[in-house]
């Protein structure tokens, strides 16, 4: 299946046509989306998702469907940081709720484009040359490493330190207003940009920067592409639809930093020793094990934040 174009092709279309029904029926008239819609939103990504993981578990086999479940499951765990980013970066630039919908959707045509391509030269380095297996796992513990001891993820928001909004606010007018949900407009026949685009250009750049993270570890749990793409793009839509409700939430899960690392961590480690193991021991970690140390982690950290709440601060 995964050297199959048909369907890659057939899920890509699949993907754009839900995309549209979200756009053109569900969010047809520009609104601020309420945490009831958020949540029911959520609940039918991951609905599909499941389905689909079925789908998987059905024509490839056990090791595959629980292979696309631990990185679905991986991918939204790394992603949650990135709508917190996200949430800075609506902040910083007073976007109207009601006009944020319209940024992500426009946000994740653009994120599956990118993530299809750093997959699929990511796993094509990977088969030629094997040494980089261990450089992906120091650089997966290196990272998670870097995330524990910084407590936090939560960057500063500068626009002109991003050099894709440094390269567009030299080649284009930007107005200062909010031209409803237009990322461009019209002045006395002049063309401008307005700041939605400059938000659209945040999101996307921010995106391949998490990628970064997110993809590298789920191509060690998998090296099939169909299954790391296609879990890879049902997480981000589900976490788009859930960044509504979680834009509320985030910050009560403290402790969420520490589980992310720790699943870094386990990953890298796995990586780094899966030759040692096998040649010395005959022995494999199982894809089960993985998704339940994968699960554990990241339900304990939510769990703790829920027991010990942070004390805010006076």
């Amino acid at each position: 299946m995964e050297n199959t174009p048909l369907f890659w092709i057939l899920f890509n279309l699949l993907i754009i046509g839900l995309l549209l029904l979200d756009l053109l029926v569900f969010n047809r008239r520009a609104h601020a989306v309420s945490l009831r819609e958020s949540l029911l939103q959520t609940a039918g990504w991951v609905t599909l998702a499941l389905c689909f993981n079925y789908f998987v578990y059905r024509n490839l086999g056990h090791e595959a469907g629980l292979q696309w479940l631990t990185g679905y499951l991986v991918e939204e765990a790394l992603s949650v940081d990135n709508l917190f980013v996200f949430l800075l970066i609506f902040s910083y630039f007073k976007v109207p709720p009601e006009y944020q919908h319209r940024v992500l959707f426009w946000g994740i045509l653009g994120a599956l484009v990118l993530r299809a391509v750093f997959i699929l030269a990511g796993a094509a380095l990977l088969a030629k040359f094997h040494f980089l297996f261990y450089i992906l796992g120091a650089f997966l513990v290196y990272t998670g490493i870097r995330m524990a001891l910084s407590g936090s993820n939560e960057p500063d928001i500068d626009p002109q330190s991003n050099p894709v909004v440094r390269f567009l606010s030299r080649h284009l007018p930007i107005t200062k207003q909010f031209d409803g949900g237009n990322f461009f407009t019209q002045r006395d026949g002049v063309r401008f940009a307005t700041p939605l685009l400059v938000v659209l250009v945040m999101v996307e750049t921010t995106d391949v920067v998490f990628a970064a993270d997110s993809i590298p570890a789920i191509l060690a749990i998998s090296r099939n592409t169909f299954i790391v793409y296609t879990s890879n793009v049902f997480a981000l839509l589900g976490l788009r639809s859930l960044y509504f409700a979680l834009a509320r939430l985030m910050k009560a899960f403290h402790f969420l930093n520490y589980g992310l690392a720790l699943i870094l961590i386990f990953i890298g480690s796995k990586l780094l020793a899966e030759d040692f193991l096998r040649a010395h021991f005959n022995l494999e970690i199982p894809v089960p094990v993985s998704l339940g140390v994968v699960g554990g982690l990241l339900l304990g950290s939510v769990g703790a934040s829920l027991l010990w709440p942070k004390k805010e601060e006076v």
